[in-house]
C-alpha cells in the first residue's frame, strides 16, 4: 500500500474510465482519489486488482452510499463488516457516508433522500453514527445531501441539524460545496450563513461538482463542470475553513482525464487564491 494514509491538497473521483491514465507514466498530476466504496466491496477481481495497483502511487478515501444512516431500518451489519475490510485492506485516509436515508423495511430506492431536521432525528443517527464508528475502528465523515423538499415538520435548519450530529457523535464533516448551492436554490437560503454555521474543526474534505439548472429547481448530477457561483462558494469555504483536501466529482458524461485536471488545477488556483485573501 502507499506510505500514507493522510490526503491533502486536490484530488478527484476514481473512474474505471482512467484506470489506464492513472497507471501510465509519468504519473497524472493530482494529489489523492475518492473511490466509491460499493464499487470494490468484492473478494477480488479487475476492480479491486486495478485499485491496489493505483493505491500503491495514490493515498485514498472511501466515500459510500449505502449506509443509509437516517433510515429507521436496523443498521446493516454485514455491510459494515464488508466495509471495514475493504478499509483495512488499502488503508483509506478517510471513510464516508452520506447524511440521507435510501430506503426503508429493506427496500432500497437508490436515490440519497434527506431526513427531517428534528431533535429525534439528531438523537437517533447519533446513535447509529456512533456503534458505526465502533464497528469500522475509525470516525466517519457525513456528507450533507443535495435536497429537493422539505419537511413540514423539521425545526431546525439543515447547517444546524448536521454540526449537532457531528458534534455529539464525534465524527466528521464532508462538506459538498455543490450539494449547499443546490439546496440554496432549491430551498431560497442564504448558503454563506450555511457556512458560517459549521463549526471548522469538524470539517475535513469538501466535494465539488457540477449540477443540472432546471429553472424552477436545480438537480445534482455531476454530470458537467462546476460552474462560477460554486467556485466562488467554493472560495468562501476555504477562506472560512482554511487548506480542506478537496475534490472534484463526476459520475457520467466522463470527459478525459485531462479534462478533470484541468478542473482540479482550477481548484488549486482558486484555493491559493483564496488563502491568500484569508491571510491578508
Amino acid at each position: 500500500m502507499g506510505t500514507s494514509t493522510d490526503i491533502a491538497g486536490f484530488g478527484l473521483g476514481l473512474r474505471s474510465d482512467h484506470y489506464g491514465d492513472l497507471l501510465a507514466e509519468p504519473a497524472p498530476k493530482v494529489d489523492w482519489l475518492e473511490i466509491l466504496t460499493e464499487n470494490y466491496l468484492v473478494p477480488g477481481g479487475p476492480p479491486l486488482a486495478n485499485l491496489e495497483k493505483i493505491r500503491t502511487r495514490y493515498p485514498v478515501a472511501m466515500h459510500g452510499v449505502s449506509l443509509s444512516i437516517g433510515s429507521s431500518d436496523p443498521l446493516d451489519m454485514d455491510y459494515l463488516r464488508q466495509v471495514r475490510a475493504l478499509a483495512d485492506r488499502i488503508e483509506p485516509a478517510i471513510v464516508s457516508d452520506h447524511l440521507c436515508w435510501t430506503g426503508y423495511a429493506g427496500l432500497n430506492m437508490h436515490d440519497l433522500l434527506p431526513v427531517p431536521h428534528t431533535e429525534e432525528a439528531i438523537q437517533h443517527i447519533v446513535d447509529r453514527v456512533l456503534r458505526v464508528q465502533d464497528t469500522l475502528g475509525r470516525r466517519i465523515a457525513l456528507e450533507n445531501v443535495s435536497s429537493y423538499v422539505d419537511y413540514s415538520f423539521s425545526s431546525v435548519p439543515e447547517w444546524e441539524f448536521l454540526s449537532a450530529i457531528a458534534e455529539r457523535a464525534d465524527c466528521d464533516i464532508l462538506l459538498d460545496v455543490n450539494n449547499i448551492y443546490v439546496s440554496s436554490y432549491n430551498h431560497e437560503f442564504d448558503p454563506l450563513a450555511y457556512l458560517a454555521a459549521i463549526p471548522p474543526a469538524r470539517v475535513r474534505q469538501f466535494h465539488l461538482a457540477g449540477h443540472e439548472n432546471n429553472g424552477t429547481h436545480i438537480v445534482d448530477t455531476h454530470n458537467a463542470p462546476v460552474i462560477d457561483p460554486v467556485w466562488a462558494l467554493y472560495a468562501e469555504a476555504v477562506r472560512r475553513f482554511g487548506p480542506v483536501p478537496a475534490m472534484i466529482e463526476r459520475d457520467a458524461n466522463i470527459p478525459p482525464l485531462d479534462e478533470l485536471l484541468a478542473e482540479v488545477d482550477r481548484m488549486r488556483r482558486a484555493a491559493a487564491k483564496a488563502l491568500a485573501s484569508r491571510a491578508a
